[in-house]
């Protein structure tokens, strides 16, 4: 299958930045951020101890795996990067899932000619019926999966298709949501346009306190974890 970057999912931190700069002029304060201000700023990260953290555990991989479950979500392990495309390929056919698959820019490195369904990289348009995405992180302890958006990892694709497939390598998880954040710091990642925590398919109760998946988002979450 031919695959072609969506052109709608450009880079829009442009807008956040014009907002802060409108916000920085009416307090009479400079475009950008003093050093110093950045500096004050990774002190107090630094010295702000954590509250009460759980036991640690032996293995948070396979934690993360009962977890992810009890959340109702569906996973399959493969030894490497090169099993993906396969084990999307699998998955799809399982269900005999049918549609057109949005993939993550960012995952532009693996072979997705071979995907069985038509497939672009880039955001979904809205009529995707299938995601495909990495993590930022995932949190044993809730079996969660964070999501850092920017252009080559769209916020949409684990929002707007009914199945989301979403790939966790082992060495990505962490035991609780702090370990979450203290990595993304360590990562010297800014801070993204939306940080989103998922756990499992979009559900809700609200009508009779009746569960109905798909309610927010897609019904159906499926993971690739790689690794050990």
């Amino acid at each position: 299958m031919s695959l072609s970057l969506n052109d709608d999912d450009l880079d829009t931190s442009g807008a956040r930045a014009e907002i802060l700069k409108r916000i920085r002029s009416l307090q009479s304060r400079p475009e950008s951020m003093h050093a110093n201000e950045r500096i004050l700023a990774q002190g107090y990260l630094t010295r702000k101890t954590r509250g009460p953290a759980p036991a640690p555990v032996d293995n948070v991989v396979a934690l993360f795996e009962e977890r992810s479950k009890a959340m109702l979500c569906t996973l399959h392990r493969v030894d490497s990067e090169q099993g993906i495309v396969q084990a999307c390929n699998d998955y799809m056919a399982s269900l005999q899932l049918n549609g057109t698959v949005a993939v993550w820019p960012a995952l532009s490195h693996l072979d997705w000619s071979v995907l069985s369904q038509p497939n672009l990289l880039g955001a979904p348009t809205g009529d995707d019926l299938i995601g495909i995405s990495a993590v930022a992180c995932a949190v044993a302890e809730t079996g969660t999966l964070v999501f850092a958006s920017n252009a080559q990892e769209p916020a949409s694709t684990h929002l707007l298709p009914e199945t989301h497939i979403a790939v966790v390598h082992a060495s990505q998880v962490v035991h609780t949501m702090e370990d979450a954040f203290a990595r993304l710091r360590s990562q010297d990642r800014l801070m993204p346009r939306a940080l989103n925590f998922v756990s499992g398919p979009s559900r809700t109760a609200d009508i009779e306190q009746t569960i109905v998946l798909g309610a927010h988002g897609p019904y159906r979450v499926h993971l690739i974890l790689v690794g050990q």
